[in-house]
């Protein structure tokens, strides 16, 4: 916890030594939080541009009927855990390629969406992902709640759509479908401010510590819940095509 936040407002002018930190705190917070949310925006452009050409090459197409499309499932899934769990031992060089490697597997897994979907309704049903994440990681970063004691509720709930969204591949029920998209608009936008302020809160804890990896592993995170976001909305909005 930096200093300055634990000195009590009644006790008057807070020493010079704390008020010079402020600034320079401030200023490193930004530049952490900027760096993430820097990372996470390539990592969704390179996303977006692997799923646009794999989708008009036919190369989605040619593997989409093959045991390949699987790999090409759960590849990013392997990618995510091995950033989740080994990131604070990985040099940032490997942390940076395993992102940017994930980024683009989900790229590839993603193509079917332009399969699916007008490119008109998939632009539209961005943009309004866009403004909603960008609002939410915005009021987490700056409300002075504590959203932590959401965050139990947050993570069932994804445990839940998880575990649905498995049942849903055997039973293919639309109601069940619906359901899932409308909770998981819920979810990943809850998780958009809980994650925006923990990372915040990791910065303030540990300062210059809190760079490096764990801006990738922020990145990643946000990366997730803007992904899982905009194929919710996708899912409940999004204009299929003929």
């Amino acid at each position: 916890m930096i200093p300055y936040t634990n000195t009590p407002r009644n006790r008057g002018p807070a020493a010079p030594g704390f008020r010079a930190a402020e600034p320079a705190i401030d200023m490193g917070l930004r530049s952490f939080m900027l760096r993430v949310f820097n990372t996470m925006a390539g990592g969704l452009a390179l996303t977006g541009v692997v799923a646009y050409g794999a989708a008009s090459s036919g190369l989605y197409a040619a593997i989409a009927g093959t045991p390949l499309l699987w790999l090409v499932m759960l590849a990013p899934f392997g990618l995510a855990l091995l950033l989740g769990f080994r990131v604070s031992q990985m040099s940032p060089a490997a942390a940076q390629a395993a992102f940017w490697g994930y980024a683009a597997l989900m790229g590839l897994s993603l193509a079917g969406i332009f399969l699916v979907y007008t490119g008109t309704s998939i632009a539209r049903v961005f943009l309004i992902s866009a403004g909603t994440f960008a609002a939410t990681a915005a009021w987490g970063y700056t409300t002075r709640a504590d959203l932590s004691r959401f965050g139990s509720f947050l993570v069932m709930g994804l445990i839940g759509i998880v575990l649905a969204s498995l049942v849903n591949l055997f039973v293919a029920s639309s109601a069940l479908q619906f359901a899932l998209s409308v909770i998981g608009v819920v979810v990943f936008t809850g998780l958009t401010a809980w994650d925006t302020q923990r990372l915040k809160t990791m910065y303030l804890e540990e300062g210059s510590a809190a760079g490096g990896n764990i801006a990738i592993l922020g990145a990643l995170m946000l990366y997730l819940d803007f992904v899982n976001l905009f194929i919710s909305l996708l899912q409940l909005t999004g204009t299929r095509r003929d």
